[in-house]
């Protein structure tokens, strides 16, 4: 069958102030409309079939066992969990089969935005362009609802627009008031102007000359591995047979006797975990599978013309002192006229995107050229004050857009997210395009698809307002339960409050005693983060079944820290072992895939670039002298090198204790050839890439300036890892 467009909205007709009173009717019947969307989907809604979801031992089983599904949904990322959720809640026999973690490719790696697309607004006045309006006020629709249904996981976030010339003050403010206008009853916080005093006061940090004043207007955030785990987690628990490591390799087919046509009929499943295989058969197939979609196109029909085009989108994770706590930054004209957002998220700071054509790959890799080229556009809007450095990249990561377009156009800037509804000649249903906000509509109009194709029997879509995992019972106040009931970390219960919901309250009677006054229950994984071990067992309950599934989507510590991940790594693959009982193999293998998996995809690798063996050594003639005597307090025998021992006997000279390990893990930072100590040559290498700001936070370095200058005084010396940049 032909492409069919999902897209939704009424035509507006006319021109100036007829359109713009076109406009306000149009908004007040949204307004209306949504109102009544609440209600009617209130009218349907259900209890979950099961208190918790099931074991994935239970779902494979129930896959297996299952004569046929009325939905099969290839893929589990953001659209493919909300098919499942759809689908289910309507009262569909639903499965659903991803190959490798729910959330494990763009879901995961998105700007962490609920919104509605302040830049698509302007290419729909600007070109006039219907469609692009259309998009835009349905995803302000979706973020109101989402907003709502995962409160936990969700929250307003304002983003300021700073203003340079006074010419752009008008043209912008009309732009965001239109925002705020299509929004409707929809609007989140209405924007505002603040005078250039008033917008250093919110963003101190930022570039202050020339300033003119800023614009600040309201989007959503949340956090998005996470939110997509609450859907599958939902659809589970409404009685979907969900399952993450399932790959399919085929797909079924079978002729329908009345019209002899081959018909997809369901799919050829393996466990990735075992190489186990199994048919799972389904009335209807849906391709959720993002920027794989042209792959599974290609199973049913070798000769589909690929409709999918991907852009890579590079995002990095900075110190949170760059950016205030809670606002935002949108530089909506960049050097090469791309958008850059820069904020504010887990007590960190992201900033990206990039936007550039790539070649499809499960494994994405962060360049360096697109990390570089978001710290130069970083650089142009905070004061000079503020030194931005490589050295303070805490985490990269890239994902792949799976934008929907002609294969022969270049240009991936000009391509809307618009989402595309495409049903083959033997009945495969795929839903391509799209962005992570709109999910839900994207699921909606699917499954709507599904059923009017297949004949199915179901009624409307019952996801409006259905509250995700968790979200039910939480409250802002959550947290202090948690802190008086089981004597948790104030930080540590709202981390837990703001990533389970009301679920928090299971996972803190999981939690180990800590043996001290305070806390008195909550082992952290790594000190500077409040991600406790409980949350590893709790983790595998939510299908997390490898190491790379904890770091990354159970907790965010990849995304956050790749050094302070690698550091929980041990502890998590032990706790993970103990519970799905592995052997030595299977834990020597899960810290060795995790380990690559930071080193490759979240920019461990453009790390360890930036100090190399063959680094260059660029500092002035008395620089170099001055790290030499410094260096030589350690190497008191004029080796040329310094070892473990060297750094203890200067640490006892002014009686601080250090354990024999940490010294390890200190000088093996620096020590680029391995062979167990540090070269004069390492050393300068070290301060050379220091002062360029391609290296922060080593501790070899700070460890020993803070000897140099407190040999006489016995100050301790402070050896925790400071920022941990990349």
């Amino acid at each position: 069958m032909a492409f069919q467009r999902a897209v939704k909205g009424t035509v507006l007709v006319g021109g100036g102030a007829l359109a713009i009173l076109g406009l306000s009717q149009f908004t007040h019947y949204r307004r209306k409309q949504v109102n009544l969307a609440y209600v009617e989907a209130a009218e349907y809604f259900t209890e979950p079939v099961n208190r918790e979801p099931p074991s994935r031992e239970a779902q494979l089983l129930t896959l297996k066992n299952t004569s046929e599904f009325d939905i099969l949904v290839i893929g589990g990322g953001a659209t493919g969990s909300g098919c499942a959720l759809d689908a289910v809640t309507r009262g569909l026999k639903t499965a659903l089969v991803e190959r490798d973690d729910f959330s494990s490719g763009t879901s995961s790696r998105s700007t962490k935005l609920i919104h509605g697309g302040v830049r698509y607004l302007q290419k729909a006045i600007m070109k006039l362009d219907i469609e692009q309006y259309r998009m835009v006020k349905e995803a302000l629709h979706e973020r109101a609802n989402l907003l709502e249904i995962a409160p936990h996981l969700s929250a307003p976030l304002p983003i300021m627009l700073p203003i340079y010339k006074w010419w752009q003050l008008p043209y912008y403010w009309v732009g965001i008031k239109l925002y705020d206008l299509v929004a409707g009853s929809n609007c989140l916080k209405s924007s505002y102007v603040l005078s250039k005093s008033r917008a250093l006061e919110h963003f101190p940090m930022l570039q202050k000359d020339k300033l003119v004043g800023a614009i600040v207007y309201y989007d959503g955030q949340h956090n998005d591995a996470r939110m997509n785990l609450a859907i599958a987690l939902t659809a589970a628990r409404y009685g979907a047979a969900t399952a993450n490591y399932m790959e399919v390799v085929s797909l079924l087919k079978k002729t329908d006797p009345q019209t002899g046509k081959e018909c997809v009929s369901g799919a050829r499943c393996k466990d990735v975990l075992t190489g186990q295989e199994f048919d799972v058969r389904a009335k209807c197939v849906i391709n959720a599978t993002g920027p794989f979609t042209d792959s599974v196109r290609k199973m049913d029909d070798k000769n589909a013309a690929a409709i999918c085009q991907p852009s890579a989108g590079v995002h990095i994770v900075m110190p949170g002192y760059y950016s205030p706590e809670s606002m935002g930054l949108l530089d909506p004209a960049t050097s090469d006229g791309r958008v850059i957002f820069f904020l504010p998220w887990q007590k960190m700071t992201i900033a990206g995107t990039t936007d550039t054509p790539t070649d499809i790959t499960q494994h994405p890799i962060p360049s360096e050229e697109d990390i570089n080229f978001i710290l130069n556009e970083v650089r142009n809007y905070l004061s000079c004050d503020v030194e931005v450095r490589r050295g303070d990249v805490l985490a990269a990561w890239s994902g792949i857009r799976p934008l929907v377009t002609d294969p022969k156009s270049a240009d991936t800037q000009s391509i809307s997210r618009n989402h595309v509804v495409d049903v083959s000649e033997s009945g495969l249903i795929t839903i391509a395009g799209g962005k992570w906000t709109t999910y839900r509509s994207m699921a909606e109009d699917t499954v709507n698809a599904a059923i009017k194709i297949h004949n199915l029997k179901a009624g409307p879509s019952r996801t409006v307002g259905l509250f995700l995992q968790g979200g039910k019972d939480w409250s802002p106040t959550l947290y202090i339960r948690l802190v008086q009931d089981y004597g948790l970390e104030s930080e540590v219960a709202q981390h837990l409050a703001a990533t389970y919901g009301d679920k928090a309250f299971e996972v803190a009677k999981m939690a180990s005693v800590t043996g001290k006054r305070w806390p008195i229950v909550g082992v952290r994984l790594v000190s500077e983060f409040p991600y406790i071990e409980a949350e590893v067992k709790y983790g595998i309950k939510e299908y997390a079944c490898t190491a790379v599934d904890m770091i990354s989507r159970r907790t965010r510590l990849a995304f956050l820290n790749v050094q302070a991940a690698e550091e929980a790594l041990p502890r998590i693959v032990e706790l993970m072992g103990r519970e799905l009982n592995w052997d030595d193999r299977r834990k020597e293998k899960e810290l060795e895939t995790a380990k690559k998996f930071l080193y490759y995809e979240m920019g461990y690798k453009s790390r360890s670039e930036q100090l190399t063996d063959r680094s260059e050594i660029s500092l002035l003639p008395s620089d170099i002298d001055r790290y030499k005597k410094r260096f030589h307090k350690f190497d008191a025998d004029q080796k040329g090198f310094i070892t473990i021992v060297d750094v203890q006997r200067v640490l006892e000279s002014i009686n601080v204790q250090m354990d024999e390990n940490t010294l390890h893990e200190i000088l093996n930072e620096v020590d680029l050839n391995k062979n167990g100590q540090v070269e004069l040559n390492e050393f300068l290498q070290l301060m050379s890439a220091i002062q360029k700001g391609r290296v922060s936070g080593s501790r070899l370095a700070i460890l020993m300036k803070t000897a140099e200058e407190n040999l006489d005084r016995r100050v301790p010396i402070p050896v925790d890892r400071s920022c941990g940049g990349l």
